[in-house]
C-alpha cells in the first residue's frame, strides 16, 4: 500500500524501539474515541477530544490493557480523526492527545487515518481495512488470531474485513451497526474477558 501524508502514524514517531519479530503474533486492534477514552457525545453522536485535557480513560480500560498485554497480545490502535483533513482540527492537538494516551497505556502501535472522508482515495479510513493490514505487516501480527474492539460499525466492518474476529462496545448511540460483530460487551472490561475466554493460551514475549 502506498503511503499517504493524512493516512497513518506509526510509533517510530514517538521513538520507541521495537523487538524484532521472530513469529507471527496476535493483536488487539483498538479503536480509540469511545473505546479507549470517553467521547464527547452529542445528539446520540460520538465525537473525539478537543484538546489533550478532555482525553480521559474510561474505566477498566488500564486494567484491561495490562491483562491483554500480560496474556502475550500486541496493543495497536487504529483510529480515523477526519477532523484534521477537514480543517477543523490540528494535527498537533492529535499527535499531543496521542502522547498523553501512550503516558498512560502501553500501546505497541498507533494507525491514524486523517483523510476527510469525502470521497477521497483511501484505503485506511475504517470500515477500510487499511490500517489493519499496514500494522499487520509491520508487527508480524496473525489476524486470524487477532481482535478488533470499537464502539462504532465503522470498527465492526474493519475488524471483519481484515479477518479478525470482532467486539462491539455498546455504548448506546443512535446509530445502527450493519454487520453483526461476533461479540457484543457493556464496557471495556467485559470486552477483556471475553477475548482471554475465547484464545488460546498465549506467553508473554
Amino acid at each position: 500500500m502506498g503511503e499517504c501524508r493524512w493516512c497513518y502514524q506509526v510509533m517510530e514517531d514517538w521513538d520507541r524501539d521495537f523487538p524484532p519479530m521472530t513469529a507471527l503474533r496476535p493483536a488487539i486492534f483498538l479503536d480509540r474515541d469511545g473505546t479507549l477514552n470517553k467521547a464527547i457525545v452529542r445528539e446520540g453522536k460520538p465525537y473525539p477530544p478537543s484538546t489533550p485535557e478532555e482525553f480521559v480513560l474510561l474505566p477498566g480500560v488500564l486494567e484491561g490493557c495490562a491483562r491483554l498485554k500480560q496474556a502475550g497480545f500486541l496493543l495497536v490502535v487504529a483510529t480515523n480523526q477526519p477532523d484534521v483533513g477537514r480543517g477543523t482540527q490540528k494535527q498537533e492537538i492529535v499527535e499531543a492527545i496521542h502522547a498523553r494516551m501512550l503516558k498512560q497505556l502501553s500501546i505497541d502501535r498507533i494507525e491514524v487515518c486523517y483523510h476527510a472522508g469525502r470521497g477521497e482515495p483511501c484505503d485506511c479510513r475504517k470500515p477500510a481495512p487499511g490500517m489493519l493490514m499496514r500494522a499487520a505487516e509491520a508487527l508480524a501480527i496473525n489476524l486470524s488470531k487477532s481482535w478488533m474492539i470499537g464502539d462504532r460499525w465503522r470498527d465492526i466492518d474493519c475488524g471483519q474485513a481484515a479477518g479478525c474476529r470482532t467486539i462491539f462496545i455498546d455504548q448506546g448511540y443512535d446509530e445502527k451497526l450493519r454487520a453483526i460483530p461476533d461479540f457484543t460487551a457493556c464496557d471495556f472490561l467485559q470486552a477483556t474477558a471475553i477475548v482471554l475466554n475465547n484464545s488460546p493460551r498465549s506467553h508473554p514475549p
